[in-house]
């Protein structure tokens, strides 16, 4: 299985509790932590839902 590398790049604090909850189902905490997980279309989903928040890192 592929793996992808998600950065958090935005702050969730104010925004809806659903995208809070994306965040941290995804694993991250702090701004600038990345996060290495398998490229599946649930986690895809996740990372479509807050894509102004977070970046693909190759």
């Amino acid at each position: 299985m592929t793996m992808i590398k998600i950065k958090l790049v935005k702050s969730p604090i104010g925004k809806t509790e659903k995208h809070r909850r994306t965040i941290e189902a995804l694993g991250l905490r702090k701004i600038g932590q990345v996060v290495e997980k398998n490229d599946t279309p649930q986690i895809r989903g996740m990372i479509h839902q807050v894509d102004y928040m977070v970046e693909i890192v190759d």
